[in-house]
């Protein structure tokens, strides 16, 4: 039987044994943890906030990201474009004396609205009508000296104030503009163009613009100014132009966003342009830019359009010169950073 001193040396002499297993199951989970580590594939792109303008993000890119999008940046620099100013537009419906109907308005009740005018209309109609044949019969009974001149007298001022309630009717419908059911079937259509107050002195209120699609390459209409009620955005800062143009063959609709091309005052301006491949628009009409801020980096910047001409913008301002500004890639950039796949 063993004593307790030979137990004791064989527990002391097992200890270095323990240990040893101890580091070896450990050395082999770190060389597992290793090997899941170099296993995960490396991200093409970085997202990073930059915290202004409603959180855009700073793109960083891997060089074998930037190739595969076929990334190409030009430095800005300057030139001089045609005397005109580039803003984005809506196309909206004629007001023949109220505001006029575009996306904003909601078509369920301006439709309700119209229903109800219309129906004024036709029962101010109808009461002229029966207040006219009133009116004749009291003509003819004083004609045959069996009627009073009194009765007369009345029966014509009912057909005034039949009158009036008319023409109040047919000026409160025509406040509500065309039919819901014909506002893309209308050949004459209005431009509510966007401008900042401070730009205003700047454009030839008197002479045409133009309008453009978004994305309609080569369809160019020709507006001209209206007297349309006024309307501004206080908070923005902008005031809103109006200009008709002829929209035979439905070239555009109702609600559809388009640029506007505003004449300006004075001699072709001279400033910062950029190739049009690098502007992108988003669905509210905001024009951006992407520029590279840094090797493998880039940032989206707002820009404002001044004037286009010959497949270049001129830029009111948004960039400075030499700043970099993606030219083929950008619409992919943009899906990049809105997570489009």
């Amino acid at each position: 039987m063993a004593s307790r001193e030979e137990v004791a040396g064989e527990r002391n002499m097992s200890r270095p044994g323990l240990f040893a297993l101890v580091a070896m199951a450990a050395l082999s989970l770190t060389a597992c943890d290793g090997q899941k580590k170099a296993a995960t594939p490396v991200k093409p792109a970085a997202l990073e906030v930059i915290g202004h303008e409603t959180e855009l993000l700073k793109l960083t890119l891997t060089p074998d990201a930037e190739r595969r999008l076929g990334l190409a940046t030009v430095a800005v620099g300057e030139g001089a474009l045609s005397q005109a100013m580039s803003v984005h537009g809506e196309v909206v419906a004629p007001g023949t004396a109220g505001l006029p109907s575009g996306a904003a308005t909601d078509p369920a009740t301006l439709a309700a609205n119209q229903a109800r005018a219309d129906g004024d209309v036709a029962r101010a109609q109808a009461q002229l009508e029966l207040a006219q044949a009133a009116a004749k019969r009291a003509e003819d009974l004083v004609k045959a000296e069996a009627g009073s001149a009194r009765a007369r007298d009345e029966a014509n001022s009912a057909v005034t104030v039949a009158q009036a309630n008319l023409k109040a009717a047919q000026t409160q419908r025509s406040l509500l503009g065309p039919s819901v059911a014909t506002l893309n079937q209308q050949g004459y259509l209005w431009v509510r163009a966007t401008v900042y107050a401070g730009d205003l002195e700047r454009i030839d209120r008197q002479a045409s613009a133009t309008v453009q699609p978004l994305g309609g390459e080569g369809v160019v209409l020709t507006a001209k100014p209206v007297n349309a009620p006024p309307s501004a955005n206080a908070a923005a800062g902008t005031v809103d132009l109006y200009f008709g143009f002829s929209n035979t063959g439905n070239v555009v609709s109702v609600g559809q966003r388009v640029s506007v091309g505003l004449p300006v005052r004075g001699a072709a301006n001279t400033g910062l342009t950029i190739p049009a491949s690098a502007l992108l628009r988003d669905i509210y009409g905001g024009e951006w830019v992407y520029v590279r801020t840094a090797p493998h980096a880039y940032e989206r910047r707002r820009v404002e359009i001044a004037a286009a001409k010959d497949g270049h913008f001129q830029l009111n301002r948004g960039l400075k010169a030499g700043d970099e500004v993606v030219t083929a890639g950008a619409a992919e950039l943009f899906g990049t950073e809105f997570g489009a796949k």
